[in-house]
């Protein structure tokens, strides 16, 4: 904890959480906090699952599971988005080198 970190508290499944962070962090960390209680609202309310660990743990491997999938994808972008960018170098060294006009 820093001079500069304020105190939030934070309500999961009914439970209140107290948690330092950056006065800046302070509205991520509400957003974040919503979130997770929805995901865990969600798991404890299709029944199948019972004990807040459990529900926790659930969520937890659910939302690591999201940001890999949406980590993959934006790694998927990028690399498309590089190989293009690769490809109008190499047409524009090609045209240069010819002296050609360039139609992009």
């Amino acid at each position: 904890m820093t001079d500069r970190s304020v105190r939030v508290s934070v309500r999961i499944l009914e439970k209140e959480y107290p948690v330092s962070c950056l006065p800046e962090e302070r509205s991520e960390l509400l957003d974040s906090a919503e979130y997770l209680n929805s995901k865990m609202r969600e798991i404890r309310d299709g029944g199948n699952i019972i004990g807040l660990d459990r529900i926790a743990v659930m969520a937890a491997l659910n939302l690591a599971h999201e940001l890999l999938r949406l980590r993959s994808r934006a790694d998927g972008t990028q690399n498309d988005v590089g190989h293009k960018v690769r490809q109008m170098r190499e047409r524009v060294e090609t045209a240069l080198t010819k002296g050609q006009q360039l139609d992009l």
